[in-house]
């Protein structure tokens, strides 16, 4: 009998796919991880993940499904390579995508290698989204899930060809609606939980306060200025502000404007207006390739820039091993430094890489 490590998250959706494995005749195993300290505030535990009561969740899912459950600690790995990442972006300008760092170094790469370790066939987790294999290309593919509405093909970009070759997604060919309904006839205890929506380490939403925390440190003042140098204003330190923000700035000024720029070498936050803030260009860089091996020639795509943003028409074209240039057929809205741009062809992830 195959064996099947069963990310569980204690939310419905990984709860169901460890049922579906199990119907599917493999010896399934939950796995929680434990990813950081500290206490979640009590009205900011239910917008999360990865609380103590989630833990108890996903235990009591598994004994009603009659499998091991064990959490594994990747406090370590998820500091370095999760939060760590997250406050440097904000100190250098970026707008960090810390679920996409998670799913790439914590729940894939670092679920995959201790898979193998203990001799578990595959990993399966509760995202929508689904795995092919096409003997034609000899690749794996990622392809979006049949709940356009849930899709997370987005933040599933960086997975490898190795990963891919083991990671089940059980989910992929339903709706939100039949996994509540799994839940429910099951009579698991979250079976009407809401999903979690904010960043598992800063419940409360409030980024710069977290930052500050975390590094000690404090952020200085600096002036707000149009994009000629004229001063607007002073801001309370740069990693407040992200691209494209309007509200929050404490300015009264004559018409709406809008972060464009953070000029770190002079603290310096630049305002526009809402035209200046679009581009037809961006560079990407730490690139993951899943339908093609490499970008021989311009490709046309349809991109997303941010996850919740509709897919726009564009041409990629490969500048080097981990780099290339994407040209929008129409101007995009505040492109941001540090998000992921991901690229489809219909319904399969072509690849992506972070927006330099």
């Amino acid at each position: 009998m195959m064996k099947a490590m069963i990310a569980m998250s204690g939310g419905v959706d990984s709860s169901v796919a460890a049922y579906l494995m199990q119907k599917r005749g493999f010896d399934c195993t939950g796995i929680t991880l434990k990813l950081f300290d500290g206490d979640i505030p009590e009205d900011a535990s239910q917008k999360t993940c990865c609380s103590a009561d989630d833990t108890e969740d996903a235990k009591s899912v598994c004994r009603v499904l009659g499998i091991p459950h064990y959490v594994y600690n990747f406090k370590d790995s998820f500091r370095e390579k999760v939060i760590d990442r997250f406050v440097k972006a904000y100190e250098t300008g970026g707008t960090p995508n810390p679920c996409i760092d998670c799913n790439r170094y914590i729940k894939f790469e670092g679920l995959v290698r201790r898979s193998h370790e203990l001799g578990f066939d595959r990993v399966v987790t509760g995202h929508y989204a689904t795995v092919e294999y096409s003997a034609e290309r000899g690749r794996y593919l990622l392809k979006k899930s049949a709940d356009k509405s849930k899709d997370q093909s987005y933040v599933l970009y960086p997975l490898t060809q190795e990963q891919l070759a083991v990671t089940v997604f059980p989910l992929g060919e339903m709706t939100k609606e039949q996994t509540r309904e799994i839940a429910l006839e099951m009579g698991m205890i979250n079976a009407k939980k809401r999903d979690s929506q904010d960043i598992c380490f800063v419940p409360d939403g409030d980024y710069a306060a977290f930052i500050e925390r975390y590094t000690g440190k404090t952020y200085p003042c600096g002036d707000f200025t149009d994009e000629s140098g004229k001063v607007l204003g002073t801001h309370k330190g740069i990693i407040r502000y992200t691209i494209g923000q309007r509200k929050g700035l404490g300015l009264a000024l004559p018409a709406p404007m809008y972060v464009k720029e953070k000029n770190l070498s002079e603290n310096r936050v630049v305002l526009c207006d809402n035209e200046s803030l679009f581009s037809r260009e961006l560079l990407a860089n730490d690139l993951n390739l899943i339908s093609v091996d490499r970008i021989d020639a311009p490709m046309r795509v349809r991109a997303r820039v941010r996850y919740n943003q509709p897919e726009q028409p564009a041409t990629v074209v490969q500048l080097a091993d981990d780099l290339i240039k994407v040209t929008f057929d129409e101007p995009q809205r505040a492109v941001c430094t540090g998000q992921a741009v991901v690229l489809y062809d219909g319904d399969y992830v072509v690849g992506g890489g972070t927006i330099i």
